[in-house]
């Protein structure tokens, strides 16, 4: 049953996508030359481990998320104010230009890879925790059309540090300074992260940077 509703709510988001301007992979090259002092040149090799990787990433996906950061509904002041002034178009071509990128796989941690990559591939379904795969694809390409992330290759703190926000965002019993991500479609991803132990989140991000699509 637990498994069934999540899959009902994969479906509403689904349907829920609406359509994008049509991005400008050239166009976006130029306008992504402020971007590349945080996420690197290309958007593979960002500046610290807790900054995403940019390159090969669904465009679509990524036209939610500056729109998240732009509208507030994702918290992140750093992004937001770089937000501020993007065009509709504007972020279609950054997201053209970003998807057009090839991504670069990670080491993941030999000592996480073999939880990992259980978690990813089959959940924990004592649990009621899907596996990562379904959603995001066995070699973790994602679903652009239904904007879920390509992962493959992300740097593992990124990952640990957004399944914990996504956790933390379903507890009241945290302190305000305690970051809180609430822009995933349906809840989907609260939800998910709400049955993960501190472990399981680690070795899930490790064995996510250590895929190639």
């Amino acid at each position: 049953m637990k498994f069934f509703k999540l899959f009902v709510l994969m479906a509403a988001a689904v349907v829920a996508n609406p359509t994008l301007a049509a991005g400008d992979a050239e166009a976006g090259e130029a306008k992504a030359a402020p971007c590349a002092a945080c996420h690197g040149p290309g958007g593979s090799k960002p500046i610290a481990g807790n900054y995403p990787k940019l390159a090969g990433q669904g465009e679509a996906y990524l036209v939610k998320q500056l729109q998240d950061y732009k509208s507030g509904e994702r918290d992140n002041a750093i992004m937001a104010g770089q937000a501020a002034n993007l065009s509709e178009q504007d972020m279609a071509d950054l997201g053209a230009y970003y998807a057009s990128q090839e991504a670069e796989a990670g080491q993941a941690d030999p000592d996480w890879v073999e939880q990992g990559a259980k978690l990813y591939r089959g959940g924990d379904m004592a649990n009621g925790l899907p596996s990562c795969s379904g959603c995001h694809g066995p070699a973790g390409q994602g679903v652009d059309g239904a904007k879920y992330p390509h992962l493959a290759g992300q740097n593992a703190q990124y990952v640990e540090e957004q399944l914990k926000a996504f956790r933390a965002a379903g507890r009241n019993d945290l302190g305000d300074n305690v970051i809180k991500r609430t822009n995933d479609p349906a809840s989907m991803m609260q939800t998910v992260a709400a049955k993960m132990s501190d472990s399981q989140i680690k070795a899930v991000a490790s064995y996510i940077t250590g895929l190639s699509k």
